[in-house]
């Protein structure tokens, strides 16, 4: 199962389609070029079945397999995320967003033109016995469009029982594969404290309780919930990324500090461990300098993990299409949505390699195109691996 002929001649198309939706970025659920794209290609292809506004303004199109079924599974989804992100881009390529503020910095252009091949592939062959179910999701960058599309019964109305998808990923080798059993992407939480004490003259120290100093001290502490709190075995990220004070002026001391970060785990039980603590320890340190701290947590994206009999058939894919798949690939500290489909069905998440490129979400990334012919070759296995014909 090497990388398909087929895709070698589509890739042209396949790179026009790409070309096509980053010149015309779009964000979140916000997609009424992309999605009406998507879902006119996809009819264009031949599918059973089409349906757009799912999640919003998500798209699915079903395909049906002509092969005989063995038994076992009926039905396998694939999904693809659709939008961009609110950055300026400053690749200076040819094909470069046309529209000021916005640009798919995270490839999200080529996941969807990679699972457009795909589709296109199925509906030529249906060398497959069952259904297939493409999924063009939006608001993976901090809209949770997947839990959208799930609360919107993709699961059920499609009778979806796997689902798999890719990420391209810059630095691995281009078109290579990598995948591991377990937690692939981290879990994003977020959170603020607000600080207050009692504001003042700056050369009456004295008089006031300085939320400033308080705030240090607070940014500092909380460091000991990775170092001291956590089994040195877990992974946690815990970074304080915003502070602000009410007071502009240099000789005022403000009232209030407010603070903000964000904190990355892989397990449920240091994920509660993160919050619980981050709760005590902003109050504990407020309390002791009569201060007082407010906090606000908030939960996003929780763990991607990968279901391990299901990540081993997509290393073995993976290793058909590359000839080789890196199965203990280093799990990342980002965030994807995808693992809220992954918390009610069983799947898997790979990467994919994207080669020497700056980093995703930065102004000079940008999508290799080369690739496009072996993401589509590993969906394609993944359908015809999990729903073989006789």
């Amino acid at each position: 199962m090497p990388i398909k002929n087929r895709f070698a001649e589509m890739h042209a198309e396949a790179t026009a389609w790409r070309h096509d939706f980053h010149r015309n970025p779009e964000l979140l659920y916000d997609l009424p070029r992309t999605s009406g794209r998507v879902a006119d290609l996809l009819r264009e292809f031949g599918c059973d079945e089409v349906v757009e506004g799912i999640g919003r303004s998500g798209v699915v199109g079903v395909i049906e397999g002509q092969g005989a079924r063995q038994g076992g599974l009926r039905c396998v989804g694939l999904r693809a995320d659709m939008d961009a992100l609110p950055i300026r881009e400053k690749t200076g390529a040819k094909h470069a967003s046309e529209v000021e503020g916005k640009m798919h910095a995270c490839g999200h252009d080529g996941h969807t033109s990679t699972l457009l091949a795909t589709a296109k592939y199925l509906c030529e062959t249906r060398n497959f016995a069952g259904r297939a179910v493409v999924i063009f999701q939006p608001a993976e960058e901090g809209g949770a469009g997947a839990k959208a599309m799930i609360e919107d019964g993709l699961m059920e109305r499609f009778g979806i029982e796997e689902v798999y998808a890719l990420h391209n990923m810059p630095g691995m080798e281009p078109g290579s594969f990598g995948i591991r059993p377990d937690a692939m992407m981290a879990a994003a939480d977020f959170f603020d404290i607000v600080v207050t004490g009692k504001g003042g003259h700056a050369a009456k120290p004295q008089e006031v309780i300085d939320p400033v100093p308080i705030s240090a001290h607070l940014i500092l502490a909380l460091q000991s919930i990775v170092s001291r709190a956590t089994d040195p075995l877990e992974e946690i990220v815990l970074s304080v990324t915003t502070l602000e004070t009410d007071s502009k002026a240099l000789n005022v001391i403000g009232n209030s500090v407010s603070l903000g970060g964000t904190v990355r785990t892989m397990s449920a039980e240091t994920r509660d461990l993160a919050e619980r603590r981050l709760r005590e320890i902003a109050q504990g340190v407020a309390a002791t300098h009569e201060a007082t701290a407010e906090v606000d947590y908030r939960r996003g994206y929780p763990v991607t993990r990968n279901d391990p009999a299901a990540a081993e058939v997509a290393a073995q894919v993976a290793e058909a299409v590359a000839g080789a798949c890196d199965r203990n690939v280093d799990p990342m500290m980002g965030a994807e949505d995808f693992a809220y489909m992954l918390e009610v069905r069983p799947g898997a998440y790979g990467f994919i390699g994207n080669g020497p490129s700056a980093p995703l979400h930065h102004a000079e990334y940008d999508f290799n195109d080369a690739i496009l012919p072996a993401g589509a070759s590993w969906f394609v296995g993944m359908i015809e691996a999990r729903l073989p014909a006789e």
